[in-house]
């Protein structure tokens, strides 16, 4: 059992961010984008690989799952040095390392978690197995800070479509009924509109923001998303804040992106904004 990472007022060490979650062999989405995004918001980054993908701009011709006693053994590393100000969960492929991760927090209670709950790869690959949804609502939800899913995870959460920024409000306040204090819902995949408009809901009530739509196909925007909210919740802004500042940071990234593969998806450039230097 490792010490609480805040258990000592006087403690010197930097607060660091933990990414749980799958590797993009590819660089653009997964640990690797959330390495990247950690770092350009002047946050030291750790992470415990959940799952393993061979991809590149093109699709996603593999996966592997690690044994979750190895999980677990990444997990505790990391807490057992490292002062722990926030936890960005991503690709858990089933409902097995689900639970472990579920326990994991249980153990250590990191003072903010964000859970992106990543279902499917953006070249339409599936990355969570359908026993893992369930669990994924009643286990990851309620030990969330906040959850960030977009408009097509947050359909196969709440079982019904999402059409238009009203229905957004509704199941916004839906996915915070099962469980979760805060939810970050992702417009992009709405159709039309010259905006891209995100709804925060809160036990304040909700917070839109919007951005010009960038008319590109991208990967790995719901990891930088998530990812940034957390660096900024563990640099010590608010909810609010952190994911007003995260949506900014995306938007950024994504102008400045480019495609570094024969395929047509673009990857962000995570260095496009430095907002912690």
């Amino acid at each position: 059992m490792s010490t609480p990472p805040n258990s000592a007022a006087n403690d010197a060490r930097p607060l660091c961010a933990l990414t749980i979650a799958g590797s993009d062999s590819g660089g653009g989405a997964g640990i690797q984008a959330d390495l990247k995004t950690f770092a350009a918001h002047g946050v030291h980054g750790l992470s415990a690989l959940a799952a393993l993908t061979a991809q590149h701009t093109r699709g996603v011709t593999a996966v592997h799952v690690p044994p979750t006693a190895f999980l677990d053994a990444q997990v505790d590393a990391c807490f057992d040095d490292f002062r722990i100000g926030a936890v960005k969960l991503g690709m858990l492929a089933n409902a097995e390392v689900i639970e472990a991760v579920a326990r994991a927090l249980e153990r250590h209670r990191p003072p903010q978690v964000v859970v992106d709950p990543v279902m499917v790869a953006t070249s339409g690959a599936r990355l969570l197995e359908a026993d893992a949804l369930d669990a994924l609502r009643t286990r990851l939800l309620p030990l969330a800070t906040v959850i960030t899913p977009n408009l097509p995870e947050a359909e196969l959460l709440l079982g019904h479509g999402i059409d238009d920024a009203a229905a957004m409000s509704r199941a916004a306040a839906e996915l915070r009924a099962l469980g979760a204090p805060a939810v970050l819902l992702k417009g992009g995949h709405l159709p039309g509109g010259s905006d891209v408009i995100d709804v925060l809901a809160d036990a304040d009530g909700e917070q839109r923001t919007a951005h010009p739509r960038l008319r590109v196909d991208a990967h790995g925007t719901g990891c930088t998303l998530a990812s940034a909210v957390a660096a900024n919740l563990a640099r010590g802004l608010p909810l609010r804040a952190a994911c007003a500042a995260a949506a900014d940071y995306v938007h950024a990234a994504l102008a400045g992106g480019y495609r570094p593969g024969r395929g047509a998806v673009m990857v962000l450039d995570h260095f496009a904004a430095l907002p912690g230097r």
